[in-house]
């Protein structure tokens, strides 16, 4: 298969971005060449058992960095120099930003000597951070045309130079029309052009209902949650919900699913509120792991918050399998969740940081298991229908091919030295 799109992400493999690894499978089987690149090594050891891929790594920093800054000196000097000078003073800002950004400008030069004179007709990364730096760098030195894809935190946390990114991109996807909106409050209607929401998805052919024995009438009510330990998951709410659960005398277990700096004080809280039998901390898990648990799951939660700093969700793909799995599900109105989740419809949602209406609509599934299934009956359907992987990447294909028919491949990069206050910075 003859390659003809990269894609980019900072680290791979990622357990919290395996849908990256499903995106790419998906666009394969509909005949799309990929080619992976990474400007980092993955460090999850589950994550790699669970992606099957192997990319073209930038770093860490090695000889070949020199190569690359030598190589592109002497070809472009003014085009080079001026992407620098704009990088290092839209991240001057923060010391901790600026060395990643002379890292990843560094990486995206070796990367782009590889791809230079290649197969790549178009270049794709994932997260408008620093994976799409390094694809506007790789665009500047060599016209290969790119898009990115915005998610979560890497746009609702204010980073440096968004709008130079999203101006000379071919387009942008975003995750929501939550996130459309956020992205042209934030950039104004000159954006509007280049913004396409794409939902990510899921293989609902994997993910589907499964046959398992019908729950015993003295077991446990199992409560499932699954994602990274992070504040604005909300597993702290959680554990309230279930002391609420306790004094009301439910029989009850909750299992977290997941790693993150939040894990220490989930387990300090655990035993603070009395709950250390009925909440199990199961750490990262694979994805066949994934789906036993979700089978034998009663009801699948996810408390999103929006944590300080603007950290929010985009719209979280552990919902999308757990109702391609037809589980019930509860989370919260918050940033594109109800784009997925229709309070009453195909789930319940209730305001973030209530942990009070989290244990009633918990307990509201335990009591009425019949409206449960009628509502986990209608959120396949729509996952099927709206969150599909297999659908979702066909409109990313269409949107690759749109690229290159509107004439964005081998266009000459628009001169930045304006903007970098350098003068000319073309070749």
């Amino acid at each position: 298969m003859t390659a003809r799109i990269a894609y980019l992400v900072g680290r791979f493999p990622k357990l919290s971005e395996t849908f990256v690894a499903d995106e790419m499978d998906a666009l394969e089987r509909q005949g799309v060449g990929i080619e992976l690149y990474a400007l980092l090594p993955g460090r999850d050891p589950v994550a790699r058992a669970s992606t099957l891929r192997d990319p073209i790594i930038a770093g860490p920093p090695s000889p070949r960095f020199v190569a690359a800054l030598g190589y592109w000196l002497l070809r472009s000097p003014r085009r080079l120099l001026g992407t620098w000078l704009l990088a290092l003073l839209r991240h001057r800002d923060s010391p901790r930003r600026l060395a990643q950004s002379v890292f990843t400008v560094t990486a995206a030069l070796v990367l782009a000597k590889r791809m230079r004179g290649g197969r790549v007709e178009h270049l794709h990364a994932h997260f408008a951070t620093h994976a799409a730096l390094a694809a506007w760098v790789i665009h500047r030195l060599t016209g290969i045309p790119y898009s990115f894809t915005a998610h979560a935190d890497d746009v609702f946390v204010r980073h440096p130079m968004l709008e130079e990114k999203v101006r000379e991109a071919a387009f942008v996807v975003t995750v929501s029309e939550f996130n459309r909106r956020f992205l042209l409050r934030e950039l104004g209607e000159s954006a509007r052009a280049r913004l396409r929401v794409v939902h990510c998805g899921v293989a609902t052919d994997t993910f589907a209902p499964a046959r398992v024995a019908a729950r015993e009438p003295d077991a446990p009510f199992t409560i499932l949650c699954v994602g990274r330990l992070e504040e604005k998951k909300g597993q702290r709410l959680l554990l309230e919900a279930c002391r609420r659960l306790d004094e009301r005398g439910l029989v009850f277990r909750c299992q977290l699913v997941g790693e993150g700096r939040e894990h220490e004080a989930l387990q300090r809280l655990r035993e603070t509120l009395g709950l250390g039998n009925r909440v199990e901390l199961l750490g990262a898990r694979p994805r066949e792991q994934i789906r036993d648990l979700l089978a034998r799951a009663d009801v699948f939660v996810l408390p999103s918050v929006v944590a300080p700093g603007g950290r929010a969700e985009g719209i979280p793909v552990a919902l999308m399998e757990a109702m391609a799995m037809q589980r019930p599900v509860v989370s919260t109105r918050t940033s594109g969740i109800p784009e997925l989740v229709e309070d009453g419809c195909t789930g319940t949602l209730v305001d973030p940081g209530d942990p009070e209406a989290l244990a009633e609509a918990l307990f509201a599934v335990h009591t009425d298991p019949e409206r449960a299934a009628r509502l986990a009956r209608e959120g396949r359907r729509v996952v099927c229908a709206r969150f599909d992987l297999h659908r979702n990447a066909r409109r990313l294909r269409r949107l690759f091919a749109e690229s290159r028919a509107t004439g964005h491949a081998g266009r000459t990069p628009a001169p930045i030295g304006a903007a970098a206050g350098v003068g000319e910075a073309g070749r």
